[in-house]
């Protein structure tokens, strides 16, 4: 089982029926399927700011690509997933005041040139790879 942590009052707002409210299942499903993430073989759970999902995504990338969708919500705190089998972990960063993809990419993978490599790993959740901002966290693909 993993657990990962999100900033509570950062990310996107979403429609909820108080201001500060966690958003309910179905619109975090409706969230996901807007970016065009295939849900299938996933339950979206929330438990006052946690998300669960439960069951198995149609591929590890979905699934973490899920995670970070549902996470990076304003109202979630944490999500926790099912790990998928004979996956390896998920390698996630949370953003701090000040990074670029190139800073992150230089960090985590070794050459900031690999910055589009983050950004197409975080797509449809990123659509320009200089729009991310302190909190968001993003998924970081497997060393090539």
């Amino acid at each position: 089982m993993g657990f990962w942590d999100f900033l509570h009052g950062s990310g996107k707002k979403l429609e909820t029926e108080t201001p500060d409210a966690a958003p309910t299942p179905a619109v975090l499903k409706k969230e996901v399927s807007d970016l065009g993430l295939d849900t299938t073989g996933l339950e979206i759970k929330v438990e006052g700011d946690k998300v669960k999902l439960e069951g198995q995504a149609v591929s590890p990338e979905v699934k973490e690509k899920v995670i970070l969708a549902v996470g990076n919500v304003q109202g979630v705190a944490s999500v926790e997933a099912e790990d998928e089998p004979n996956a390896p972990a998920p390698r996630f960063h949370t953003v701090k005041k000040g990074e670029t993809l190139s800073h992150i990419a230089k960090a985590e993978l070794g050459h900031a040139n690999r910055y589009m490599d983050i950004f197409e790993a975080n797509r449809p959740m990123l659509s320009q790879p200089d729009e991310i901002y302190p909190g968001q966290v993003l998924r970081i693909p497997q060393a090539a």
